[in-house]
């Protein structure tokens, strides 16, 4: 756009002084005119057609007050039809010659979307003052034409009108809408040079337009010259600061604000607590609660959603219950804020036990909010969706699919995307690919959801293919994209393709290879049994290697019987001062089967110093839309008799066929180390014959597990889906494995668990 005249501008800007103290929607009267509302409040409830009838009665003369009412009552109801029956009538009694009731019909037109119509009364006025020009300018701007509000003024100043403080904040917020700040910087001169930049309108404008072009300081120092501050000044500064990545700078300018006795209002209280959420300061969010019951905002919508996802996101789900409980109206935002935070409690949980209950509690939502007669939206399915991935919940995961499709939202790129991570996640990589193949349009995420679903399947080449399409298609690939074509490597043993695409994602795609990078070139020497490769690599790392490197390489030391390299590798690992039980679990076994009871004592010692909690080992299984659960000997299930009787005979089974039982070191409570055993009543043993008992003979078996898979139980599980004849897929706390036909999807890394 052409930048305005500075020659007009200079020449001509001007403030009207009739117009510093008044907003355009209030309307000030030109000298001499007067509007007797006693008059008008007889028509306050006329009907249109009684308007028409009294032109056909020849009423010549009709005088401002008669319109007044009527055409804000078309305001109110956003009637166009009826804003042009009112025009029509001024237009036969000659009141289109009026400057004030024009300039109210160019309002209206341009509150109904008809800014086209609001130009024409414009352009047929008589006469224009200030608020007639500022009007249309307003209107320019709702509708999504800024640059059409900036020509206008230029049009104002040519013509010799003067603008008021509000026609300058109107003209700043074009600016802020085009963002552009060349053109904007331009009218703060003209507003410096005429000395109004300590208008209260002309302030808030000008700290909206710095914020948005991310000059913070610039905007709170727009806001420090204001002299009358009003509750919307001390919100846009507090939101500049949100919006620019100084939350803290916020709040403390919301202390301020309290402490100058200026009442915040819903949208300063939303802001405040979206900036709570930004830096997960709760602390100072339940001060702002307290605020918000005092100001009573507590039962507004806007403010309970703010506390919501504060409380959601710092994990109180309890309070977020409560807020939600006594909600009397709920939006479906409530309702997918509801949903999302049980969501993101699984993924914070530090247990698939604690995850289920949240998964569960997302999906009862979810029915609530079926039962309510609200639609869900994109959004909801696709919360809905990650809690089903995460559940390994793939019936209710297909019902999800199934309402998605009536809806007619499976366009969506966000819903197709959370379709193929749902699939892959819960083992069905037919249908991840799918609804791969079904999606309109393929984003960098799509593609690298489903080429990680086929990596986590170890479909190795099919991995590779897809990752070669997704490159031919133009379509650049990220971090994670490579690990999972590096894991896809790893699963087949493919060195020298994982060593090339190792390089060519730093040479050519110049991305900088992160902990899974290298921990998928690990796994992958470890698998093969090349542990001195592996260390090598490992001592080559940009980064300290993680517990999870450190822990898989002891793994494959102790699958491989190098076990001095296995001592050596475990510490490093206790240097790491490790938090997961599991991993002191691993490293316990292993002392423990080569006798060194020194060793164990010293790890037992770091785990109460490091304050480890106890290993919880459960499993379930979701069975029409219900979740059973079981731990590891549990004699409480009602079918617990059945279930272990069924047990042992598929034990006898499996052992005519070749299977032998591994033995697997029990790790008690007490400091004494105990001993190995054959434990036969895992617990997702238990959990899968009880899919075996209740579930159709088609039906795919998914279980999730709370801790890792043990060898014994991964080498018995395949010769299962073998005499079963059944797809049996159990998520553990580290991986996916799908066992069909005697074969596991993880690569058999399970024999070094």
């Amino acid at each position: 756009m052409a930048p305005i005249s500075s020659t007009a501008v200079s020449a001509t800007l001007k403030l009207h002084p009739h117009f510093r103290t008044y907003p355009p929607s209030s309307y000030p009267t030109e000298k001499g005119q007067s509007i007797s509302f006693q008059k008008s409040n007889r028509f306050t409830h006329l009907d249109f057609q009684e308007v028409l009838s009294l032109n056909k009665e020849g009423i010549e003369e009709v005088e401002q007050s008669f319109y007044v009412p009527l055409l804000q009552q078309c305001l109110d109801k956003g009637s166009y039809s009826d804003t042009q029956i009112v025009h029509g009538h001024a237009m036969k009694t000659g009141t289109h010659e009026d400057v004030y009731v024009m300039s109210f019909l160019v309002n209206v037109y341009a509150k109904c979307g008809n800014i086209q119509d609001a130009r024409r009364v414009f352009d047929n006025m008589p006469r224009r003052n200030v608020v007639a020009w500022t009007t249309l300018m307003v209107g320019y701007v709702q509708n999504s034409q800024p640059k059409h509000a900036i020509h206008v003024f230029e049009e104002m100043l040519h013509s010799g009108s003067y603008p008021s403080v509000y026609t300058l904040a109107i003209i700043l917020h074009a600016c802020t809408f085009l963002q552009s700040l060349k053109i904007g910087d331009q009218f703060h001169s003209y507003i410096i040079k005429y000395h109004v930049d300590f208008d209260t309108s002309v302030g808030n404008a000008l700290c909206s337009l710095y914020s948005k072009s991310r000059r913070l300081e610039c905007a709170l120092k727009a806001f420090r010259r204001v002299r009358e501050k009003n509750v919307i000044s001390w919100t846009s500064a507090v939101s500049a600061c949100g919006d620019n990545g100084a939350s803290v700078k916020g709040l403390r300018l919301f202390v301020e604000m309290i402490s100058e006795d200026i009442k915040p209002n819903e949208f300063t209280l939303t802001t405040i607590l979206s900036q709570c959420c930004e830096i997960l300061s709760l602390e100072f969010g339940t001060q702002v609660h307290s605020l918000c019951i005092k100001f009573g905002y507590e039962s507004n919508l806007r403010v309970r959603n703010s506390l919501l996802y504060l409380y959601l996101k710092r994990g109180c789900i309890g309070e977020a219950q409560r807020l939600f409980n006594g909600m009397d109206d709920v939006s479906l935002i409530t309702w997918n804020a509801m949903i999302a935070g049980h969501a993101q409690m699984m993924e914070l949980t530090k247990d698939n036990l604690s995850a289920c209950q949240s998964g569960s509690e997302a999906l009862k939502l979810f029915s609530k909010l079926n039962r309510s007669g609200m639609k869900p939206d994109p959004f909801t399915f696709s919360s809905v969706l990650c809690v089903c991935s995460r559940m390994v919940a793939l019936e209710q995961g297909e019902q999800i699919h199934a309402q998605a499709m009536k809806t007619g939202f499976l366009s969506d790129v966000v819903l197709g995307t959370s379709l193929i991570n749902m699939y892959n996640k819960c083992g069905s990589i037919e249908r991840a690919s799918k609804a791969f193949l079904e999606m309109s349009t393929r984003t960098m995420v799509s593609w690298t959801s489903i080429i990680t679903g086929f990596s986590q399947h170890g479909m190795s080449q099919q991995t590779l293919h897809l990752f070669e399409d997704m490159r031919q298609a133009g379509v650049r690939p990220n971090q994670i994209t490579f690990v999972g074509v590096l894991a896809a490597c790893s699963h087949a043993g493919m060195v020298s393709q994982a060593l090339n695409y190792f390089e060519i994602m730093q040479k050519k795609y110049k991305i900088k290879p992160v902990m899974d990078h290298y921990a998928c070139m690990v796994d992958m020497f470890v698998r093969l049994g090349r542990l001195e490769e592996a260390l090598t690599f490992i001592k080559k790392m940009d980064y300290e290697p993680s517990e999870f490197i450190w822990s898989n390489f002891i793994a494959g030391c102790r699958g491989h019987g190098n076990l001095e390299l296995g001592f050596l590798a475990a510490e490093q690992l206790l240097s790491l001062k490790p938090k997961d039980t599991e991993t002191y679990v691993l490293l316990l076994n292993m002392y423990l089967s080569a006798r060194r009871f020194e060793d164990v004592s010293r790890v037992r010692k770091i785990m109460e110093e490091e304050k480890v909690g106890k290993l919880e080992d459960w499993s379930w299984i979701s069975i029409k839309d219900k979740v059973y659960s079981f731990k590891t000997n549990d004699k409480t299930h009602p079918q617990s008799s059945l279930i272990c009787k069924s047990l042992e005979d598929l034990l006898d089974k499996a052992k005519n066929i070749g299977y032998e039982m591994l033995e697997s070191v029990e790790i008690s409570d007490e400091e004494e180390e105990k001993t190995s055993s054959h434990t036969i009543y895992h617990s997702e043993k238990l959990a899968i014959i009880f899919g075996l008992q209740n579930l159709p003979n088609s039906s795919p078996i998914r279980v999730v597990k709370s801790t890792l898979i043990c060898r014994d139980s991964h080498n018995f599980l395949k010769y299962v889906s073998s005499l079963a004849g059944r797809e049996i897929v159990v998520k553990d706390s580290k991986r996916l494995h799908k066992f069909v036909n005697g074969q596991c999807s993880c690569g058999n890394f399970g024999v070094f668990l």
